[in-house]
């Protein structure tokens, strides 16, 4: 039996939370991984270990997505790494995961807090995709993070919920013009989440998590594994006909 190409996935903020679990479950799927990483190098090539234990390649790069500036040196990083590493031009799956979440309400968030919610995951995502595009395959796939909180409200999150809003947006544009390419591009919206996002808020207060708990319909909040399966799950082959969608994943999260 001939074996398939490797697809390679390229995830953003892959160190920790949402994007370490998605890297994982996509290795499980033997996908290869490029991970990034802002500023924790010992995280991130903890997560190649643990890609490389479980049988597929893995490379770990530094990104500050806020900061326009570095993409150009970036991209040639990517460039030059998928030609050492797998003897490739382009790779398959990029998932825009990097991100962070800043609890202010309207009347007290600051403009330095808006502008880095907006550089981070709004700016940052247009321009990453733009650079990284000659970079992706014909064929390929693209997967914006959003969250439950662009259709429903809590107070204290009006900022980072409208980052959210323009990435689904900017999704639906982008898989209309990237259409041409046979390239889809969707939304995955998670609902509350059992990680350090946020402070680990969710995680950490069992309040927080118990209000959360009993508003979403299967019962309890999401775990990392969640999301990383649900993602690793959209970009099979078997979703190939899905695009411009927001799919959220939330258990029924404030239906």
């Amino acid at each position: 039996m001939i074996k398939s190409i490797t697809k390679i996935a390229l995830v953003t903020g892959a160190s920790r939370g949402l994007g370490k679990n998605t890297a994982l479950a996509m290795a499980k799927k033997e996908v290869s991984v490029i991970v990034t990483y802002r500023s924790n190098e010992a995280e991130a090539k903890a997560v190649v270990s643990a890609i490389e234990e479980l049988g597929s390649k893995a490379i770990a790069l530094q990104l500050d997505t806020a900061n326009t500036d570095t993409f150009d040196a970036f991209v040639a990083q990517v460039k030059q790494s998928l030609q050492d590493t797998w003897q490739t031009e382009q790779f398959d799956f990029l998932v825009n995961n990097a991100g962070f979440g800043v609890y202010a309400t309207f009347a007290e968030t600051t403009e330095a807090e808006f502008d880095q919610l907006f550089n981070t995951q709004v700016k940052g995502i247009f321009f990453l995709t733009q650079k990284l595009l000659p970079l992706i395959k014909d064929g390929g796939r693209i997967v914006n993070l959003s969250t439950v909180l662009a259709r429903s409200t809590l107070p204290g999150y009006a900022a980072y919920a409208m980052t959210k809003g323009a990435i689904e947006v900017l999704t639906r544009y982008l898989a209309k013009e990237l259409g041409q390419r046979q390239i889809a591009v969707n939304t995955i919206a998670p609902g509350a989440i059992e990680t350090d996002f946020g402070g680990g808020v969710v995680r950490d207060n069992p309040e927080i998590n118990k209000l959360f708990a009993s508003q979403t319909a299967l019962g309890r909040v999401g775990v990392p594994d969640d999301i990383g399966g649900a993602i690793a799950a959209l970009l099979s082959e078997d979703n190939r006909w899905i695009t411009g969608q927001r799919i959220e994943v939330s258990g029924g999260q404030s239906l």
